[in-house]
């Protein structure tokens, strides 16, 4: 088989706060949204922003830093993988998907908490599927929607 790479580098601002939560084995999950922005000219030669919003899951140690040090509006570099991931809408019937980043890198930037601190759980990068606890998310309240962000 041939090699494959599947890395996503982001820098961005934060759209909420990190939610923090627990799957059922204990694994600390991390989800927030990130904005990234891009300048372009249009056809008249007027400058134009868009913004880009992507879903990041944190696992384990990472997630607890990224509970702890990120809050919405900071600036932050994120390194990981991209991950789909599929559910039957209950009430549609229809199949879903959301793509999201799962991080393996954390670094804060700019703000006054934290500064230059990073996180990373490259000693768990082998344990980053956690196979046995992603279908089994611990819901922070009754909700039909049985992705966790």
């Amino acid at each position: 088989m041939a090699k494959s790479v599947n890395r996503a580098t982001l820098i961005g601002h934060l759209g909420r706060d990190p939610e923090l939560k627990h799957t059922s084995g204990g694994t600390a999950v991390a989800n927030f949204t990130l904005a990234t922005n891009e300048r372009y000219k249009d056809k008249d030669g007027n400058w134009q922003d868009r913004t880009e919003w992507h879903n990041i899951t944190c696992w384990a140690r990472l997630a607890e830093i990224a509970s702890e040090y990120l809050k919405k509006g900071r600036a932050v570099y994120v390194e990981g993988s991209l991950r789909t991931h599929s559910w039957d809408d209950k009430q549609s019937g229809q199949k879903r998907y959301q793509t999201y980043v799962s991080a393996t890198d954390l670094v804060l930037l700019g703000g006054d908490r934290g500064e230059g601190a990073s996180g990373s759980s490259r000693e768990s990068d082998a344990d980053q599927n956690f196979p046995g606890d992603e279908p089994e998310f611990v819901s922070a309240g009754a909700s039909d929607d049985p992705f966790p962000f």
